[in-house]
């Protein structure tokens, strides 16, 4: 006989935002848990992100000693090291070919600092976003090697560039593929294909799908460095400190919206501790220009230098990003972080736009995914844009950008349980797709302006049941449940510990009340800042971000006003207050609840 389900999280049955209030994972806290006190909660967070209890300790301090597999469990990762020896040894001209977002800035650093550290000769190619699009084109490859190339590494791009790599190895040019983008049943034609997403890949290296492209290029560095030092390479030499390319994984891995999950986890804790040393100039600059005086964490890579890294690939020079992050030159790191910054804010401009008039097209959008296009958008914000959609309408969105020639760009995300790279790839088998591809939570395509009717059609009906499944249950989860006095920097401490939070390990939620709202007001770009007092003498304040004028901002404001009212249950993530600073708390509010029982 089965137990009935859990009651609602402090008795919310429905929220503001109309959803009720569950344990995470239909897990209540204190359910058959180890330990006492802080290690309760600790172990409570593990178990509802499917940690396996054999992995607590080492997720609690996650190290790369604990988690680093064999790099030689990939297919292709050995060939691939050993063509990237040779090519040492003969001298010969190295370029890195990398995509031109986050992910394939970092792992065109990771590859080009090891490579140079080591004494390669190596340089960096990053297309143009509009001019040249996504993944390596013959036209470059070939350049490439009429301009002295010998081996190209293309990073976080490739596994689709069947005609391109054709051309290069035509032109007798060696490439080897280094990504984590989803692969068919062919593959391109490359010296070799560095990615845990090969449909051959052996389970052990499989189970590693969750890496960035970063990720894949740090391992590649690690059996490179492995192999050169069997062949005496560091015999005159000083070896390298590999560690030291841990900030840009955690970089990438983050700004990637990678599942923390795993490897992952200790390339994020470590890569956190070495980017608060300031060791790379170019990462430091950009924190100086993103205003972060304090040690990084988790979300400061996806919020503040994650962008600003994406601002020169999307409305900028390509390159920039790259280049901050391999200069050795502090005059060039400032620079090129202020322009960073500057395109930063130029893009947020654009993308708000854009985000406004894709609005106006989601109501009409399909339910298996919402597909919307326009003319003259700006095709280096529609990923944000796509984000945006999916964050408000609760599934998979695709914003394309349709060109003058009546070609179309689009850029997709997708929420958890639906695979968006797979759809996308069996869009492309359909002939509906100029090229395509990426991986479960997002993807980029090219499209003939006049077959999207046909490509949103044919995306929902794949994905409708899977999204139908996927939201048929929709609740608000909830970690931890306290009086109002119990949201404080005790929490805050215990909470992080189980962190670094981010995609597939989702930062805890707090449920707290009852409080009655002292003051509501609008401020910034259309947020709501509250002050929160409970009848325990707790008091805090709380950020409703992008809801000024959204129905739950509106109740909240409601219930700070008159003779009636009304007290209210919060729920969102607790932090500290990074303005007032010592022990004083905030809470980041995604829904509230009248506890009042009306």
């Amino acid at each position: 006989m089965s137990l009935p389900p859990p009651r609602p999280v402090l008795g919310v049955a429905a929220s503001l935002s109309g959803q009720p209030w569950a344990w995470r994972g239909g897990i209540v806290p204190g359910d058959g848990l180890d330990g006492r006190g802080a290690d309760d909660l600790l172990q409570h967070l593990f178990r509802t992100r499917g940690a396996d209890p054999a992995d607590f300790a080492r997720l609690k301090s996650p190290t790369l000693r604990d988690w680093l597999p064999d790099p030689s469990i990939f297919a292709d990762m050995d060939v691939a090291a050993e063509r990237l020896a040779l090519a040492l040894r003969r001298d010969e001209a190295i370029v890195i070919y990398g995509d031109y977002d986050v992910d394939g800035a970092t792992s065109a650093a990771v590859l080009i600092r090891y490579l140079r550290s080591v004494g390669g000769k190596v340089g960096h190619y990053i297309p143009d976003r509009l001019l040249e699009g996504y993944g390596p084109s013959a036209g470059a490859l070939v350049a490439l090697k009429q301009a002295g190339a010998d081996l190209v590494v293309t990073v976080d791009c490739g596994t689709q560039g069947f005609e391109a790599l054709s051309a290069a190895k035509l032109a007798g040019l060696d490439v080897i593929v280094v990504d984590h983008h989803k692969a068919g049943t062919a593959l391109p034609d490359a010296i070799a294909l560095v990615n845990p997403n090969r449909l051959d890949e052996a389970a052990k290296a499989a189970a590693h799908g969750h890496l960035a492209a970063v990720g894949m290029a740090f391992l590649l560095a690690v059996a490179l460095n492995r192999l050169l030092r069997t062949q005496g390479w560091f015999a005159s030499r000083e070896a390298p400190n590999l560690l030291d390319l841990l900030d840009l994984v955690a970089l990438g891995t983050v700004a990637d919206v990678a599942a923390l999950q795993g490897l992952n986890r200790a390339f994020v804790t470590q890569g956190l501790k070495v980017m608060a040393r300031r060791g790379n100039i170019g990462i430091a600059a950009l924190s100086d220009a993103a205003r972060l005086s304090r040690a990084p964490i988790a979300r400061d890579l996806g919020f503040a230098l994650g962008p600003r890294v994406n601002a020169g690939g999307r409305v900028g020079q390509a390159d920039l990003g790259v280049r901050l992050l391999t200069t050795h030159d502090a005059g060039e790191a400032a620079g090129i972080a202020a322009e960073l910054d500057r395109l930063n804010q130029e893009r947020r401009g654009i993308e708000q736009d854009v985000t406004d008039a894709a609005m106006r097209f989601a109501g009409d959008a399909a339910a298996g995914c919402a597909v919307v296009a326009g003319d003259g958008w700006h095709p280096g914000v529609i990923g944000i844009v796509a984000s945006r959609l999916k964050e408000r309408l609760g599934r998979p969105a695709i914003v394309i950008a349709i060109q003058e020639d009546g070609t179309a760009k689009g850029s997709g995300r997708s929420i958890t349980g639906v695979d968006l790279g797979a759809a996308v790839l069996a869009a492309k088998d359909e002939g509906l797709l100029i090229a395509g591809g990426g991986h479960a939570m997002a993807a980029g395509l090219t499209v003939a302006a006049d077959k999207i009717a046909a490509l949103a059609e044919f995306l929902d009906q794949r994905l409708a049941a899977a999204v139908t499944q996927a939201t048929a249950h929709r609740h608000l989860a909830i970690d931890a449940a306290v009086a109002p006095r119990g949201l404080n920097a005790g929490l805050v401490d215990v909470l992080e510990t189980a962190g670094p939070y981010g995609q597939g390990w989702p930062a805890p939620r707090v449920a707290a009340g009852p409080f009655q709202v002292v003051d509501a007001r609008i401020v910034g770009e259309n947020h709501l800042r509250l002050q929160l007092a409970g009848p325990d003498g707790g008091r805090i304040k709380a950020m409703a971000w992008r809801h000024g004028d959204s129905e739950l901002g509106a109740a909240l404001q409601g219930a700070g006003h008159g003779a009636g009212r009304r007290p209210i249950h919060v729920a969102g993530r607790v932090k500290r207050d990074e303005w007032t600073g010592g022990d004083a708390v905030e809470l980041e509010l995604d829904d509230a609840a009248w506890a009042d029982g009306r």
